[in-house]
């Protein structure tokens, strides 16, 4: 990622009070960019975008999705040059109680941002984002490819393989990459799952679920240990949205299309295993029991080709999974000592960004140099 490309760029970010969406914001805002948001109100008590101040330093509008009207309104207003579309229900539990909201925030919220965009001319990139779940998932020991068939078992992964079918739609009708030349908007969807990190509140999540029965003194229940899930720090993923909106924005014509961020296989891990190692990291007062009832399906094995992102964009993920949960337990007991989050989250971002520069001069250097710079990735991981 280029940093000084962001300064003065106008983004347009749906989805912004939400915990993604919170950290992309103030990532944005240490970049330069200006930055609208639009979305509801934060939809946990506590939450990142209340905690760490994000609205300081952009403009926050509240607005659902599903208003074209008043979304056209407020992007026709704004005049973005890229739009980043995070605005989603984003829990599979909750599609089985409300599927109808589900759909109608996840597919029809995805209409409404293209439809918008198609009527704002200052939009030159958009990154729609959905998830690993937009998979037809058959349980594979391999990753899904971006070419895989869409599907979903229940109403939230389905809901996101929509999403892609109309991102779809709206590039071949009305973004055509062949008719760059004539409209000049690079769009993509990008799939990233198990997003873990600092300041997530959201129920029915294994690391929120976690740290509240821990700081409450109890223990944590779980519901399938043994699921096995591709675990990855939440700046891994907005890392691969950045870089790809830059590539839309200069070359849109080339780098439309879906895009896997996911971890290394090394960051593929059972339930059982983070909780053991986060048990670690938290200390005295941590213990886990199994919840032995019945459970709405889930899918049990789902990971991501990311080869894509590898090769054509130079993405690659900076921090293992044992670094992740070591950064999310130490935003978590900063919080809890009443720290400055906003400081604090910008100073994980600003560790980040600073492997991710150091992994690019380790892949060109050579001999001492490289041994140095491999010590100062090191000691920024840790």
């Amino acid at each position: 990622m280029e940093s000084k490309f962001w300064a003065g760029k106008k983004v347009f970010v749906t989805g912004h009070t939400g915990f993604k969406g919170s950290w992309l914001s103030l990532w944005l805002q240490m970049l330069g960019a200006e930055v609208c948001g639009y979305a509801l109100m934060p939809p946990t008590t506590l939450n990142l975008f209340e905690l760490a101040n994000v609205a300081d330093g952009m403009t926050s509008v509240v607005g659902d999705i599903r208003d074209l009207d008043f979304l056209q309104e407020v992007m026709q207003s704004y005049q973005p040059d890229i739009v980043i579309h995070m605005a989603a229900q984003a829990l599979v539990r909750e599609s089985y109680y409300n599927p109808v909201d589900t759909y109608a925030v996840n597919v029809m919220g995805t209409v409404n941002l293209l439809e918008a965009v198609r009527n704002v001319a200052s939009v030159r990139a958009v990154v729609s984002v959905t998830s690993d779940k937009c998979y037809e998932n058959r349980e594979w020991v391999w990753g899904y490819r971006e070419t895989d068939a869409m599907g979903g078992y229940d109403p939230y992964s389905s809901s996101k393989g929509c999403a892609e079918l109309v991102t779809t739609a709206y590039r071949q009708s009305f973004f055509n990459p062949a008719d760059y030349a004539q409209h000049g908007v690079g769009v993509a969807s990008v799939r990233a799952g198990n997003v873990i990190g600092g300041g997530d509140w959201a129920k029915d999540r294994l690391v929120p679920d976690i740290f509240n029965a821990w700081i409450a003194g109890k223990e944590v229940v779980i519901r399938n240990p043994q699921a096995v899930r591709p675990w990855q720090h939440v700046l891994e993923p907005l890392n691969g949205y950045l870089m790809l909106a830059e590539k839309l924005f200069t070359q849109g014509s080339i780098y439309c299309g879906g895009w896997n961020f996911g971890p290394n296989e090394s960051g593929v891990k059972t339930v059982a295993w983070v909780v053991d190692q986060l048990q670690q990291f938290w200390g005295e007062d941590a213990y886990w029991i199994q919840d032995a009832g019945v459970q709405p399906h889930e899918a049990n094995l789902l990971t991501l080709d990311c080869s894509k992102a590898r090769t054509q964009i130079n993405w690659e993920p900076q921090l293992d999974l044992t670094t992740a949960l070591a950064w999310i337990v130490n935003w978590t007991k900063a919080w809890q000592q009443g720290c400055d989050m906003q400081q604090k989250t910008q100073s994980q971002i600003d560790k980040f960004m600073q492997l991710a520069h150091f992994q690019q001069r380790e892949n060109s250097l050579l001999g001492v140099e490289a041994g140095e710079n491999v010590a100062q990735v090191a000691q920024l991981r840790h």
